[in-house]
């Protein structure tokens, strides 16, 4: 006679910390040697927001990042030149750095679309989290 004990064993179970996610409030992509890291709007009032996030380039060449955002009919294109050095790169917690983004779509708690390009890579839209200023770590990049 045979005895065989099953147990609840994750053999076939999917592991969670294999999978991909953000561990923070904002959001991520990447785009061939460039990485946007932790992208987040942070508002006020709602009709302005700064662009808060850290990008990578690992190119070793001076990129111009292109950002776009808006309704098709009205669509705002902005640059952000990035140097080959340092590799990373903040954006919006120092105002030489900020880019202030208007738009009536811009809800706190609420996400906001944002296009991110760069030479002949192909673009990526995310869905990037508009938050308001009523966190400490937060309340000094509001616009």
């Amino acid at each position: 006679m045979t005895v065989t004990a099953l147990t609840g064993c994750t053999f076939t179970a999917e592991i969670a910390n294999l999978q991909p996610y953000d561990p923070s409030d904002g959001v991520a992509t990447t785009m061939d040697d460039i990485a946007v890291r932790n992208a987040m709007l942070i508002t006020s009032d709602g009709a302005e927001a700064n662009l808060v996030m850290t990008v990578v380039n690992t190119t070793g060449e001076n990129v111009d990042l292109r950002v776009q955002y808006g309704s098709a009919g009205a669509r705002q294109t902005d640059i952000i030149a990035l140097p080959a050095d340092p590799e990373l790169f903040q954006v919006g917690s120092d105002p030489a750095n900020q880019l202030i983004i208007s738009d009536d779509d811009i809800v706190a708690g609420s996400l906001f679309p944002v296009y991110f390009q760069h030479g002949d890579a192909q673009g990526e839209i995310i869905e990037v989290p508009v938050l308001d200023g009523t966190l400490a770590e937060y309340e000094l990049l509001v616009p």
